[in-house]
């Protein structure tokens, strides 16, 4: 990443506040030497609590003008930040940064960065492979071969198998939403997209069709949801919504478990009518005895599309490519927009 050269201003001071299970998995040695040569860093000091009663933590936020946060962080309430009288900047080096920037950070006019850019790309990949390999029917032709170990006629067992001009509807036009619309370009689909604050010409640009919701669902051989955990969003996929859905469709949910009524899903998926990819469910860990484990139809997964292993130095590289470019007195390429913030997940 090239930059102007960089002004004469001091090294910001930063500090990681982020749990200790995050800066391991997140923060590689190479992160931390990065972050050590950009900004000035004490990488003994790691908050996971701001009450704690530490006189080094407390000496290390009063001087904090970036905080560098990650999952674990504690909500930046009005106690937090009375203690950290020079903060600026939080930079997040993960996706949402609903759970730990409340409404007095925008009060104070401190500026956020996150790295849910970064983030979408894992979920976006996850989201592909599950519509193509649902357009194949593979968890089907799987357990017919595993069952019967002898050749799969799949002309006479499957003769609607494949992805040629099949039709997906995305609901969301998020930055996941986005991504996954972008990794099906080449393919031959059919693209809807369903999202209230999607206009005719964004939909141009993206190369899709802008529907209703009811519409994409009925017409979608496979729908896949993108759309933000909001109050209105609760059940978005409710029993009236699911019974539109195409006998032999696919529901794939990467989004957030709450937006599909599990018990009319499990109706659905019980008879046989529909299948399901599920990385997110409500409660998002099942209870042991729920059939969503055991039916034949669903691929269940325990919320492993987004960042995992290897991909969560995605999000230290993003976050810290932010920092450098707030040393350099540069605006954030990814910073948060509070007047949008609702909108997304």
């Amino acid at each position: 990443m090239s930059h102007p050269a960089p002004s004469r201003r001091p090294r910001p001071r930063t500090v990681l506040a982020m749990s200790g299970e995050t800066r391991a998995a997140v923060l590689a040695p190479g992160a931390l030497d990065r972050i050590a040569r950009i900004a000035d860093l004490d990488p003994g000091l790691l908050v996971t609590d701001f009450d704690a009663d530490d006189p080094a933590q407390r000496a290390g936020l009063r001087d904090a003008e970036v905080l560098f946060t990650g999952w674990g962080c504690p909500p930046l309430g009005p106690a937090a930040l009375s203690a950290m009288p020079r903060l600026r900047a939080v930079i997040h080096a993960a996706g949402s940064v609903k759970h730990h920037i409340t409404q007095d950070v925008w009060d104070r006019g401190i500026t956020v960065s996150t790295a849910a850019t970064a983030n979408a790309l894992p979920v976006a990949e996850y989201t592909v492979a599950a519509i193509l390999l649902s357009n194949k029917h593979v968890l089907h032709s799987a357990r017919l071969y595993r069952e019967e170990r002898s050749r799969v006629n799949l002309l006479t067992r499957f003769p609607a198998i494949g992805n040629y001009r099949r039709t997906v509807g995305v609901v969301g036009a998020s930055r996941i939403g986005r991504r996954v619309v972008e990794l099906l370009r080449p393919h031959d689909l059919r693209v809807l997209v369903h999202d209230p604050y999607l206009d005719e010409g964004e939909a141009r640009a993206l190369g899709v069709e802008r529907t209703g919701l009811d519409a994409l669902v009925s017409l979608s051989d496979v729908v896949s949801i993108h759309a933000p955990e909001l109050p209105s969003t609760r059940h978005l996929f409710d029993a009236p919504r699911l019974a539109l859905m195409r006998d032999g469709a696919t529901l794939v949910n990467t989004a957030r478990g709450s937006l599909v009524d599990t018990e009319a899903l499990v109706k659905e998926l019980a008879a046989g009518r529909l299948n399901a990819v599920l990385d997110h469910t409500e409660p998002e860990v099942l209870p042991p005895d729920s059939p969503l484990y055991d039916l034949p139809n669903v691929l269940l997964t325990p919320h492993i599309a987004g960042s995992q292993g290897g991909e969560l130095h995605r999000l230290a590289d993003a976050a810290v490519d932010e920092l450098e470019r707030y040393a350099h007195g540069l605006p954030f390429a990814h910073g948060v927009d509070p007047s949008t913030l609702h909108q997304q997940a």
